[in-house]
Formats: structure tokens, C-alpha cells, sequence
């Protein structure tokens, strides 16, 4: 064994171009100092949310309109579309959360969130609720999902009527919203 001591750079590369750099071998294990900051750590990462309420176009599944961003890492989530797509070189395994507040849920009936893949139903969540007059609903879920860059991801909500809105509202109030992050490959 040698110690070599520390080594200080500010750039490492390989030899051959697109080649690998290999750290350590199979058992090791790497620690960062205190206070260091791994940079590329759960990205990319956003959360957008609906900054105002949103009527329901139909009743059935409607994709939730967040248009407002409080953060987006890689500029992956797009306001216009209302989707997030995996960047380039960024595939692997990504964890969704999602939250959807009913506003004026006047009747019985279930929230129920979904993500959809590509375009196409891929996980839900669904909670029942009893309700009278104004009451809001809100539901929570979370989702974890493979994903291959281009990959987009979608949030949609099920509205049992048109009269009850999807709620928005500031980053500090309960409101719907959509934040998902890359866990690694």
C-alpha cells in the first residue's frame, strides 16, 4: 500500500476522449469533507406549481396547468406545456411528488392524481373524501419511475365535476403542485 497523500487539481480527465476515469475499486468507499457540496447531487430537480386556481376543463383526467416554478435546476420543466423533460445524458431513476388541492369539494367523492408517462396513464393515487360546502381537499403521493433522456412526465388530476378547482396558491400555502428529482442511473 502507498499513501500518496492529497492531490490537488482543478480539472481530471481521461486520456482518450469519452474514456472513463475509475475511483477507488469495489468495496471503497468515498467521503466528502464537511462542508463540501457535491454539485451534480439529485439533479435535475424541479418544483412547479398553479400560482392561481385552475378550472377543470372536463370532468375526467385534465393536466394539471402548474405554470409557476420555484426552482428548475437544468431548465427541464417547461411553464408552457406544463411538463418535464429528461435532459440529455440525464437518464435513470427519477422520484416524482405530487400534491393536488380540491377547492369548493361539496360533495362525496375521490381525489385522484396521476403522472403521465410519454402521454400515456402510468401511476395513480386516489383518496376518498366526504366533504360540505367550500371545504378543500388536499392529497399527497409520491412516485418513482426509470426514465430515459426525452422522457416527459406530465401531472394530471381527476375532476369528479368542473366546479371543483384545482387549487393554486403562493410556495408557502397548501396547493397543487409537481416536483420531481433525478435519484441516480
Amino acid at each position: 500500500e502507498h499513501n500518496m497523500g492529497t492531490i490537488k487539481a482543478t480539472n481530471i480527465e481521461p486520456i482518450a476522449d469519452n474514456g472513463t476515469v475509475t475511483l477507488g475499486s469495489s468495496g471503497d468507499t468515498f467521503s466528502l469533507g464537511s462542508g463540501v457540496v457535491q454539485s451534480n447531487l439529485n439533479y435535475p430537480a424541479f418544483k412547479a406549481r398553479l400560482a392561481t386556481d385552475q378550472t377543470p376543463g372536463t370532468t375526467g383526467w385534465n393536466k394539471i396547468q402548474a405554470n409557476t416554478e420555484d426552482w428548475d435546476t437544468n431548465n427541464a420543466y417547461d411553464t408552457s406545456n406544463y411538463r418535464f423533460t429528461v435532459p440529455a445524458g440525464m437518464g435513470g431513476k427519477y422520484h416524482f411528488d405530487l400534491s393536488l388541492r380540491f377547492d369548493s369539494a361539496s360533495d362525496q367523492g375521490i381525489v385522484q392524481v396521476r403522472l403521465y408517462i410519454n402521454g400515456t396513464q402510468h401511476d395513480a393515487s386516489q383518496a376518498r373524501f366526504t366533504a360540505s360546502g367550500t371545504t378543500s381537499v388536499q392529497m399527497k403521493s409520491n412516485y418513482q419511475v426509470n426514465l430515459s433522456a426525452g422522457d416527459y412526465v406530465e401531472l394530471y388530476g381527476y375532476a369528479p365535476s368542473t366546479s371543483q378547482d384545482f387549487g393554486g396558491g403562493t410556495e408557502a400555502t397548501s396547493c397543487t403542485w409537481f416536483a420531481g428529482y433525478r435519484i441516480g442511473d
